[in-house]
């Protein structure tokens, strides 16, 4: 065991909170499946607590071997995975899955693990890898607009413009993670604002074009524009069906909560164990456990920020803002959406939710930050090795020694 931790590098604080959130998500996720194992299952819940077992296993098997990996590897990877990953997206359009009756072509299926993969999540990690090459690629030369639009904006327009029909959330999380990105890298704010414009634009064609031909686009599209239609307009719909009983959850715990495994509205809240999860840990647990998941975020954000100022390049610095920081942003919309402050978006609570794809990529980009923390890690080593050896060299200290 020893010998096992000592092959583990990196900020030993982002391995502390992610194995922290990841212990503590049996709790909710036992809680909150038993609604899953009434509907869907033989009434045990421990079927659903294995399947997380094994998705957080497997997951910190793949942040393990990650962490290994020289982080300036992810550069020649990111070329090569991206056209890859844009054929796969267009293949998850066009196919897509079936989930209980219902359109659901964000996800693929995986026949060798009877599981279905969101391929939007892999996209996230390798797209914000892509731009994060390409700025470090520009950092000692004039940004032209034009001479970036090939290189830059296309690959990034066609994987927000093939995840956003099926995922509106995820893509404008990237989409923000790409602006910042490339600002924190130098890119003219001037040109900036005019892709932001673009943007804008673009979205406002594709929502017209979805209203009026409402059997052009998968009917995920139609679910998302009219999430946000009834969050503005306060309408009565199943997703404030959804909003009103996270609410209920929520004002049921109170400070302390009503008690791990005695949540009353997980029977009655669609997706608790998922998109829902924080209700029911507030609802079980109190202000107490809410204030601690977030201080566990929190403590995420702190540490990211710590390595990508201490990255000794360029391009680790922007890699591991830019795959860091959307792990916490998906946080705060998740905890926001239960509390009324966004609409309905189905992104999951990292590292908590149960569920496959969101745990694996959580966990491939806390393995690329860690990387980047190993190498810095390496090189304070190695200067300390260079010291040392020159101190023993040192005539002075050789003749003081043996005297």
């Amino acid at each position: 065991m020893t010998d096992f931790f000592s092959r583990i590098k990196g900020d030993k604080t982002i391995w502390a909170s992610a194995g922290l959130l990841a212990i503590f998500s049996f709790l909710p996720v036992y809680s909150a499946s038993s609604n899953l194992a009434y509907l869907y299952g033989d009434g045990s819940t421990f079927h659903y607590l294995v399947n997380h077992f094994i998705y957080l296993f497997l997951g910190f098997v793949i942040m393990f071997f990650v962490h290994k990996v020289p982080y300036h590897y992810f550069i020649g990877l990111s070329i090569l995975v991206l056209p890859v990953l844009i054929l796969l997206l267009i293949y998850t359009v066009s196919q897509g899955t079936v989930i209980e009756g219902a359109n659901a072509s964000r996800w693929i299926s995986l026949p060798f693990l009877n599981k279905t993969f969101q391929t939007s999540t892999l996209a996230s990690v390798v797209l914000i890898t892509y731009v994060a090459r390409y700025m470090a690629k520009m950092k000692d030369k004039t940004f032209s607009f034009k001479e970036s639009i090939l290189p830059l904006w296309v690959p990034v327009a066609l994987v927000l413009g093939l995840i956003l029909p099926a995922n509106f959330s995820t893509t404008a999380i990237l989409f923000a993670m790409v602006l910042l990105v490339v600002f924190i890298g130098g890119y003219p704010v001037k040109y900036l604002l005019g892709i932001l414009f673009t943007g804008i634009i673009f979205l406002s064609i594709f929502m017209l074009t979805a209203k009026a031909f409402p059997g052009l686009f998968p009917n995920r599209v139609d679910t998302w524009i009219s999430r946000v239609e009834n969050f503005a307009n306060d309408e009565d719909t199943e997703a404030d069906y959804q909003i009103e009983k996270a609410k209920i959850a929520i004002a049921s715990g109170g400070i302390t909560g009503v008690g791990i495994g005695k949540s009353v509205q997980r029977n009655f809240l669609p997706q608790s164990s998922s998109d829902f999860i924080y209700a029911i840990i507030v609802e079980e647990m109190g202000l107490i456990g809410a204030f601690g998941v977030m201080l566990a975020y929190l403590m995420l954000f702190f540490r990211i920020i710590i390595v990508a100022t201490k990255a000794d390049t360029v391009f680790g610095k922007l890699l591991a803002i830019g795959v860091g920081l959307p792990i916490i942003f998906q946080a705060l919309v998740n905890m926001a959406v239960a509390v009324e402050l966004f609409p309905v978006t189905g992104q999951t609570l990292p590292l908590i939710s149960s569920g496959g794809s969101s745990i694996w990529m959580t966990c491939l980009a806390l393995g690329i930050v860690l990387s980047v923390s190993a190498k810095r890690q390496e090189e304070i080593q190695k200067l300390e090795r260079e010291e040392r050896s020159a101190d023993d060299d040192n005539p002075l200290e050789i003749l003081s020694e043996a005297i």
